[in-house]
């Protein structure tokens, strides 16, 4: 099954609530701070609603 490496990019400070809380729930507290989740839609659409935030590279 494929995976996704998110990599925060920028800071959620002027962001609203809820996308701070989408950063937090997927492990992520701080710029430069790396994941690597699973590939699926859950994920997906969390990323979606922040990919201004976030950079996202699939992986084996």
């Amino acid at each position: 099954m494929a995976r996704l490496q998110v990599t925060q990019t920028k800071s959620p400070i002027g962001g609203t609530k809820s996308q701070r809380e989408t950063l937090r729930s997927l492990g992520l507290k701080r710029i430069g701070d790396t994941k690597v989740l699973e590939d699926r839609p859950e994920f997906r659409g969390m990323i979606g609603a922040i990919t201004h935030l976030v950079s996202v590279e699939e992986v084996e």
